[in-house]
């Protein structure tokens, strides 16, 4: 069993309030993803019901990652200034009544502005989950943590097809988006009831010493940081936004055409292409709580914590780079699913790997605001890939679409090897 603080000290009231906040965090990240995945999933009956091309649908698509990447940068300020318990609980308040609308719409206008509020609404949920993990897990602790609350994303995506699927089938695409958006305000309630931040002054000294265990390793010269806008100054800041770019494009590159890739050029049947749909999203899963757990391991051995968090996240992209090449060339489709499996299991490796980044790069004040300039460079590339990956394919073929996916995720892990060197320290 993998002990999510890696420490078998732990005060025993800390242990209990990490375990709920991760099983919680897990709860709302899966929520997070099944809404996100709806659309793919009830892809052609919407194209049919509403008579939508497949230009609109792939603008439609890519509607959410635009505003869930341009509400990054405010929002990683507000989660480290508000603090994550109210403003994931408004997130999920607000992103559920967007995704329950969604299933009302009747135009494509409409519907493009459902998906736009759902990004907005979703946008705190991995900043939060950073933060949280920075309030209840010591430095070198913190890979496992947030490789288990990034393991939702995967899981999300897998179990969609799954659970959408036959209720789907069962009523109409309209329910999909009501039940999901049902279960999200469910959500919002319990985890305001039960989430709280940590208060020094009700701590133990024992407790205290645990959360501060390592901070000191932390330290380096004065970096002369003074606000949010500051972070920008710093290479690493660069590095992280860039390099993530690269990995979330290849990521979303499957994420949102893997069932059309597998029909249209593997011409699989559509049973057969919804089960190969799933498989590598479950091994996503897998590969996030493996490499959070990893990654605790290497920041030990390593030179310094930033440095072995950086390294797990360059190998895993490397990684990805390596086996979408013969994903797009090879002829045999168990082998390519394979390969894609393997992709994607690094995928959520590498996004774990990153997250936990943010926790040591940032000083302890600004970490939701790194972690979420991150992400939206992660979903600029996000937004791009839909779209960009439609054309080539809609032009050429789909081996370009892919072998472009891999160019740009190579480039991405360049930009965090050679940009984050040190951590970002705030001004003292």
């Amino acid at each position: 069993m993998i002990d999510i603080s890696s420490n078998q000290d732990t005060p025993p009231r800390i242990r209990r309030r990490q375990t709920l906040a991760l099983v919680l965090l897990v709860v709302t990240g899966v929520i997070n993803y099944l809404d996100r995945a709806t659309l793919a999933v009830a892809n052609e009956y919407i194209r049919a019901d509403l008579g939508l091309s497949l230009g609109q649908m792939g603008l439609l698509l890519s509607a959410f990652s635009w505003s869930y990447a341009l509400c990054q940068l405010p929002v990683g300020a507000l989660v480290d200034k508000i603090g994550p318990r109210w403003l994931l609980g408004m997130g999920l308040v607000i992103w559920s009544l967007a995704q329950a609308a969604g299933g009302l719409v009747s135009t494509f206008g409409w519907f493009v502005l459902a998906r736009v509020v759902l990004g907005i609404g979703e946008a705190p949920q991995f900043p939060a989950a950073a933060r949280v993990v920075s309030n209840w897990f010591p430095p070198r602790s913190r890979g496992t943590p947030t490789g288990i609350f990034n393991s939702a994303s995967p899981l999300g995506v897998a179990l969609a097809p799954l659970c959408l699927a036959p209720l789907i089938a069962a009523t109409s695409w309209h329910w999909a988006f009501f039940v999901t958006g049902g279960m999200g305000l469910v959500a919002a309630v319990v985890w305001v009831a039960l989430y709280r931040d940590p208060v020094r002054d009700q701590l133990t000294a024992e407790e205290r010493a645990y959360l501060d265990a390592g901070q000191a390793a932390e330290e380096a010269p004065k970096t002369g940081l003074s606000s949010w806008g500051a972070l920008f100054k710093h290479r690493a800041t660069w590095g992280m936004l860039l390099g993530f770019s690269g990995s979330v494009y290849l990521n979303w590159v499957y994420l949102t055409w893997l069932p059309g890739y597998l029909r249209t050029e593997r011409h699989m049947d559509l049973a057969y292409s919804g089960l190969a749909a799933s498989i590598p999203f479950f091994c996503g899963f897998a590969g996030a709580l493996i490499a959070g757990w990893a990654s605790d391991r290497v920041a030990k051995l390593a030179a310094s914590p930033v440095s072995g968090r950086r390294n797990a996240v360059v190998a895993s992209m490397l990684g990805m780079v390596a086996f979408t090449i013969p994903a797009a060339l090879v002829e045999s489709n168990t082998v390519a699913v394979a390969c894609i499996s393997i992709v994607i299991f690094l995928a959520n490796a590498s996004s774990a790997c990153s997250w936990s980044l943010a926790t040591v790069v940032a000083p302890r004040s600004r970490i939701a605001s790194l972690g979420a300039i991150q992400n939206f460079g992660g979903f600029l590339g996000g937004a791009m890939a839909p779209i960009l990956t439609g054309y080539i394919a809609q032009t050429w073929s789909f081996v370009p679409a892919l072998l472009t996916g891999a160019g740009i995720a190579f480039l991405g892990a360049m930009s965090y090897l050679f940009l984050v060197t040190r951590p970002i320290l705030e001004e003292k």
